[in-house]
């Protein structure tokens, strides 16, 4: 006898496995980036720090890397609250708090990168 499956539920599994995978390498690569500069000049100071952030394209790597950063947290946060956080209301609440905060952090790396002093 065969019996038809109805899988329900949010489906976000594979997608949001792959898309942790694939931000974690993200951050990796500019982890390795940051270490492989320090490495090269012997340290980091605040004349090469500057130098660095006066790139447009590491403000732009810097920039992805905090949004591959964003990202990897929202997955895993929103994962855990519908693992253990059982009253709908609660998480959802608790969902909304934890998008909010992420995107204040993602105005304020833009402020930190492009912003006018």
């Amino acid at each position: 006898m065969v019996t038809e499956r109805h899988v329900t539920g949010a489906h976000f599994g594979l997608k949001d496995w792959i898309v942790q995978r694939v931000s974690a390498v993200l951050m990796a690569l500019y982890t390795a980036l940051l270490v492989a500069i320090a490495l090269w000049n012997g340290g980091v100071d605040y004349a090469l720090w500057k130098a660095l952030f006066a790139n447009a394209a590491f403000k732009l790597a810097s920039f992805l890397f905090m949004v591959a950063l964003l990202y990897h947290a929202w997955v895993g946060v929103r994962d855990l609250f519908m693992d253990y956080i059982k009253p709908f209301a609660l998480r959802l609440l608790l969902e909304a708090a934890t998008v909010v905060v992420l995107v204040a952090y993602l105005g304020w790396t833009l402020q930190i990168l492009w912003g006018g002093r």
